[in-house]
């Protein structure tokens, strides 16, 4: 009885956490054309999808080292205009 319930718990772990997830990714790719902060939503649904999903933390991590190259190009330019 004891494994059937664990086995039914993380279907319905990994159904929610790809439900929820995917909802916050479609949302956040949404607002690349809708108004809002697509840059933040996007890599939260990747953080959920990748409680269970090895791509996902995959792709978050190509994610962050985007963001982390971008703040670095800021950084060298001293945050100035370059017009």
């Amino acid at each position: 009885m004891k494994q059937v319930l664990d086995t039914t718990y993380r279907h319905a772990r990994r159904v929610a956490v790809t439900v929820i997830g995917g909802s916050v990714v479609a949302v956040g790719v949404a607002m690349i054309v809708l108004p809002g902060p697509a840059i933040v939503v996007i890599p939260i649904g990747l953080a959920i999808l990748g409680a269970e999903f090895a791509w996902a933390r995959h792709w978050l991590e190509k994610v962050k080292q985007h963001a982390q190259t971008a703040v670095d190009v800021v950084k060298s330019s001293g945050g100035t205009s370059r017009t």
